[in-house]
This record gives structure tokens, sequence and C-alpha cells, in this order.
């Protein structure tokens, strides 16, 4: 039978809902979709734009996955979810400047009418061990 772990983190991002940070299923990490709120106060977001946004939720993703004893090197599958399409290659350049060149997860890119707390982007992601 397979071991399905549930983990929320003490130091993790506030969740915005009742989730948890991530679920460990055999080798593969679950990460669920993070917004771009600041670190402590989940009801408030980063201030800026999409690239400050961006960075946020990049910023989160990696707290969650320094907890589970990972890193975004480990990410195999992401999935984004934007607000607005035009804002498309500004969020890109942003999401590729923290993956090694030529070692990018592959991806998917959900155009969505609207995200918790009033967010542009959310982004989730499973990593391996």
């Amino acid at each position: 039978m397979l071991n399905i772990e549930h983990m929320l983190f003490a130091d993790g991002p506030k969740p915005v809902a009742p989730f948890s940070h991530a679920v460990r299923a055999g080798d593969f990490l679950f990460v669920t979709g993070q917004m771009p709120t600041l670190k402590d106060d989940n009801t408030q977001l980063v201030s800026g734009d999409i690239e400050a946004q961006t960075h946020r939720v990049m910023q989160n993703l990696q707290i969650v996955l320094a907890a589970a004893g990972l890193g975004l090197e480990r990410a195999v599958s992401v999935r984004i979810y934007l607000v607005n399409f035009g804002d498309y290659a500004k969020m890109n350049k942003v999401y590729e400047s923290y993956f090694e060149p030529g070692k990018l997860p592959c991806r998917t890119c959900i155009g969505v009418t609207g995200l918790a707390v009033g967010a542009s982007v959310e982004i989730d992601l499973i990593a391996a061990y």
C-alpha cells in the first residue's frame, strides 16, 4: 500500500484555505498552489505587479519544498494559473529565472477568471524525492 503523508509546516506560508502545504505519496511530493501572499499574513498580497507576485509565489514554493527537504530542481511538473494572459511574458521571465537553464519541469499554464485573495497568479507543482 502506498504511504501517504500530509504535511503542514509551522514555518510555511499561512494557507489561505483548509489544506496541507504538501502531500507526499511514495516518491512524489504534491505541493499545494501557492499564492503571492505575505508569508505570515495570508490576507495580504505582496505589493507590486505580476513580476512581484510571481517572485512571491516562487519564494513560497521554495519555502514549502525546503521544509520537505527538496528544492525547485526536483520539480517535475508545474501548473500555473494566470488571471490575465497579458501578463504571460512577464510571468514567464520571472518563473524561468528560478530554474537552471535547460532543466525546466514540464508545465501547463491555465487562464482563470479569478484566484483567492485577488491574486493574479498561483502555482502548484509535483516534485520527486
